[in-house]
């Protein structure tokens, strides 16, 4: 039997391929609603005398799929530090088995799965035209370029409209795109307004506390995915108006309603009930519930992030990692 594999963040890197996620991401969702896939709701530790939470993150699609845990440090304090407010470990275990398979660095994973869920959302809820689309980004760090790559896998995007309050970070994601998106017009927006009115894919992209976007920008037959903010209650990149105007699908009903401040906060000042979330990802991937119902609707992916993402994501890597000869094995024994 193989030992313990360990896989550091440039390797994990090496291995990831932005189709293959999408793909993965999207059976292990439907997986999920059919039963095959399983993660229990969650809990939360915020470490007494520091703004760190830990969040555990549990999920197994099997018998042939993956299994573990990724463990999550949302530290927000750490942005004073120059440090990663969001840090993770994966530990990939055998589902038949039970044994330690791989331990791996968690940022890439995290990075290609959510926005491989975007794309996944975006390919079973925007509406699907024919001609090219405009997609608007709110935030140009990296999830903005693997958000490029993912929805351009699902979608056909010949312009992009950017917004960032950095411009270094803005012209950062303009030469990204002209290096790995050939043939893509980027517009910077002065506001996130303009992002907004001026696309048919939204994807908002910052770890906002407060709402950057506001509902009456929206416009019929238009698609958002809201994915920056992190898993805390009182943390929204969407106002109250957004979501209400919004057909909205999550990624799992059961965490949204635990940890999404674009659900929770609406919900406390009574806009909507918590029967507006109650649409998931998979539910519609299988078919059993529809998405888009009409032309017009607005339809909105409200991504947290789930386990089963990752464990997805994961059982890709390693696999490509043996494959490849990548990693150290360390025998536990």
């Amino acid at each position: 039997m193989s030992g313990l594999l360990i896989l550091n963040r440039s390797e994990v890197r090496a291995t990831l391929d932005m189709a293959q996620v999408v793909e993965a991401v999207e059976e292990a969702h439907a997986a999920l609603s059919s039963g095959t896939a399983v993660q229990p709701p969650r809990s939360v530790a915020e470490v007494p005398g520091t703004s760190t939470m830990l969040v555990p993150m549990l999920a197994a699609v099997g018998p042939h799929g993956a299994a573990g845990v990724k463990l999550l440090a949302d530290t927000p304090d750490n942005r004073a530090r120059s440090l990663p407010t969001q840090q993770s470990l994966i530990l990939l275990v055998d589902p038949v088995t039970g044994a330690p398979e791989a331990l791996l660095d968690g940022a890439a994973v995290t990075q290609f799965r959510t926005a491989a869920a975007s794309a996944v959302a975006t390919r079973h809820l925007a509406r699907p035209g024919g001609s090219p689309q405009t997609l608007g980004l709110v935030g140009a760090g990296n999830q903005a370029r693997t958000h490029l790559a993912a929805i351009r896998h699902v979608r056909e995007i010949d312009r992009v409209v950017v917004w960032s309050r950095s411009a270094e970070t803005v012209e950062a994601f303009r030469e990204h795109a002209r290096e790995h998106a050939a043939g893509v017009e980027v517009v910077v927006g002065s506001s996130p307004e303009e992002v907004v009115r001026g696309a048919d894919i939204v994807c908002t992209l910052t770890p906002s506390h407060t709402p950057l976007v506001e509902g009456r920008w929206f416009r019929p037959g238009q698609h958002i995915n809201a994915v920056g903010a992190p898993p805390r209650p009182d943390h929204r990149e969407i106002d109250t108006e957004g979501i209400a105007r919004s057909r909205v699908v999550v990624d799992s009903y059961d965490t949204a309603l635990a940890e999404s401040g674009d659900m929770l906060l609406p919900v406390a000042e009574g806009a909507i009930t918590t029967d507006h979330f109650r649409t998931e990802l998979g539910a519609v991937i299988n078919g059993s519930t529809p998405g888009r119902r009409h032309e017009d609707d607005i339809t909105l992916y409200n991504s947290v992030g789930v386990g089963i993402q990752d464990m997805s994501t994961a059982r890709l890597v390693v696999d490509i990692a043996r494959s490849k000869n990548l990693g150290t094995e360390l025998r536990m024994s």
